[in-house]
């Protein structure tokens, strides 16, 4: 069983084997790696969300760059179109799989906590017993999950120089862009607020609300969005689509996240037939020139 991507600069695979797998994506016309690690097969102490991990990065232009990846509620760590992109700019690329369900609005609506968002994401996150509201165990956190990664990847890919986003066998975050779609683009936000990271790039991410009933308002935003940073703003972007049901709350939290005007994008190109504007930022290759503004140069950026 395989399915195919394909579109003027890039074509893959994927191919539906035994995990860990070892495939080839072209870009561009070259041959690029790509590895998919179940979750388990790092630490046998994650037993849930154990889809595969996507590892990918082209060897000939690989810089220094690593791009670490959050798919939002439901998704699964499977290429798109941002990530050929971000390949061709130089970078290494982790779409990390997570437990990524419940979403927090699932569970915070109406839960009158006003934190409940925010220990949500540190418990998701960090493994932080600060909430009762989901299960997800330490081994199970988003950090877990990546250094875990990186440190097998470190021992089992040496021509990828794994080894470089790891100090001390935890994350160099300084070395590592996150982003995220979505419930994913939230996690991205809510760790660079915590960790001093390369770059911080939201598609369409965190609508969290102060735990009141009925739909988010823009000023009904949850506390955590204003927090101290340490992550500079100057390194923070943000994407979403006019046509978004949560639009207005979208801008309205980039806006409590400080990041800068310019480094906003709101896409106004017609949605494809069939599609939805909440996953535009990442799935449409139109946004080509969009994704290289927010990427800058994988091979430079650090």
């Amino acid at each position: 069983m395989f399915s195919t991507f394909i579109s003027s600069k890039r074509w893959v695979i994927l191919l539906a084997v035994t995990i860990p797998l070892l495939c080839f994506v072209k870009i561009n016309g070259v041959k690029a790696k790509e590895i998919f690690i179940r979750p388990s097969e790092t630490d046998r102490g994650i037993t849930q969300a154990n889809e595969p991990h996507l590892v990918a990065y082209n060897p000939r232009s690989a810089g220094d760059g690593l791009l670490v990846f959050l798919t939002g509620t439901g998704g699964k760590s499977e290429w798109m179109p941002f990530f050929g992109m971000a390949a061709e700019e130089g970078y290494r690329v982790i779409s990390l799989s997570y437990r990524n369900t419940p979403a927090v609005a699932q569970v915070c609506i109406g839960s009158g906590d006003r934190l409940c968002a925010q220990n949500f994401r540190q418990k998701r996150i960090f493994g932080s017993n600060v909430s009762q509201v989901i299960t997800d165990t330490p081994a199970d956190s988003i950090v877990n999950r990546l250094t875990k990664l990186l440190r097998y990847l470190s021992a089992t890919d040496e021509a990828g120089r794994w080894g470089e986003y790891l100090a001390d066998g935890q994350p160099l975050w300084s070395r590592i862009t996150v982003a995220g779609q979505s419930q994913g683009g939230g996690m991205a936000a809510f760790l660079a607020k915590k960790h001093t990271v390369a770059r911080v790039i939201i598609f369409s991410g965190g609508w969290d609300n102060q735990g009141q009933p009925g739909p988010v308002q823009p000023g009904g935003i949850a506390a955590w969005y204003s927090m101290p940073s340490a992550t500079p703003a100057a390194v923070w972007y943000g994407t979403y689509h006019v046509q978004e049901e949560n639009a207005a709350v979208i801008e309205k939290t980039y806006g409590a996240l400080s990041i800068p005007k310019d480094n906003v994008i709101s896409f106004r190109r017609p949605v494809p037939p069939g599609g939805n504007p909440h996953g535009f930022g990442v799935y449409n290759p139109a946004n080509a020139q969009e994704w290289r503004r927010l990427l800058g140069d994988g091979r430079s950026n650090y």
